[in-house]
């Protein structure tokens, strides 16, 4: 039986924000791995053209053409793409579900900003790809129109009200550093989602990018083994 895994990425941000976790899952599984681009995060341009609905059509048409070249697919959100990920298991067939450092709260850009400062170090040092581009997602976050922002609240208003129609086996990944997303909001939608399967994983030194944690090993394991296991 064939694998897809669609990656979605967070507000301001891009695929560089789960490449370590895209880099791991590539080198232990066969799966066909897709990490589209939201419409107004491409590298150099704001996200003054973006909306809920181009965000969430960009994210449902990638996982359409997955549905037709393999058997079954699994959805990685991060942030707000973990709450674009929610949205899609109420109207696909989702295999499973990881939500990493799920925006179901707030989100401040503020602390974003910082947080990727310290990121870009660490992808310097670990040779992390080119594609992490951390100056201008620094630029984005100080230079987020007021109108991009309220979208990014659509979204979180959009799933908000369905948390516990959320049937899929899901795996929730939180960092208990998490200036941007508090820690005990994993908690509150952990309770709220409606899966029968559900698991939840805290890094205890982990940020809002969780994928860059110093910890991310030992996570990637025990997603990849939720993923795998019957």
């Amino acid at each position: 039986m064939t694998t897809g895994v669609l990656f979605i990425h967070g507000f301001t941000g891009g695929p560089f924000e789960v490449a370590p976790f895209r880099h791991f899952l590539k080198s232990h599984t066969d799966w066909q791995i897709a990490v589209p681009v939201l419409p107004g995060h491409e590298l150099g341009k704001g996200v003054q053209k973006g909306s809920m609905e181009s965000w969430v059509m960009a994210a449902e048409l990638e996982l359409q053409r997955l549905l037709k070249e393999v058997d079954q697919v699994i959805v990685i959100g991060f942030s707000m793409g973990g709450l674009i990920a929610m949205y899609l298991t109420l109207r696909y067939p989702i295999k499973k579900l990881v939500l990493l450092s799920a925006a179901a709260k707030y989100i401040s850009p503020r602390i974003l900003a910082e947080d990727a400062r310290i990121m870009i170090k660490v992808s310097r040092r670990k040779n992390y790809p080119t594609d992490s581009f951390y100056h201008l997602y620094n630029y984005k976050l100080t230079h987020t129109p007021i109108r991009a922002a309220i979208e990014f609240l659509r979204v979180v208003r959009l799933v908000k009200p369905y948390h516990h129609e959320v049937k899929t086996p899901v795996c929730l990944v939180q960092g208990k550093q998490d200036g941007i997303v508090p820690a005990i909001t994993a908690d509150v939608l952990y309770e709220q989602l409606g899966s029968a399967r559900k698991q939840l994983i805290y890094s205890e030194h982990g940020k809002h990018h969780i994928c860059y944690s110093d910890d991310r090993n030992i996570w990637f394991e025990k997603v990849l083994h939720f993923l795998t296991e019957d």
